[in-house]
């Protein structure tokens, strides 16, 4: 099965730290699960895993 990836943009100050700290500044993440218009994410050194929302929040953003 081919996987799929999604690129995200840190928001808050919180996820600022935690992409330049535990996600190594990679805005590509590996989507996990799908399930109605959430997204269960990795990070592509696999040490972060988080859930989203299709439309971001107030941490993240998803970019094109």
């Amino acid at each position: 099965m081919k996987k799929k990836f999604v690129s995200v943009q840190p928001v808050s100050s919180d996820a600022k730290d935690r992409f330049v700290n535990i996600m190594d500044s990679f805005h590509s993440c590996v989507v996990e699960q799908e399930e109605n218009e959430m997204l269960f994410l990795a990070s592509l050194n696999k040490c972060y895993y988080f859930t989203l929302p299709r439309g971001g929040n107030e941490h993240w953003k998803i970019v094109k």
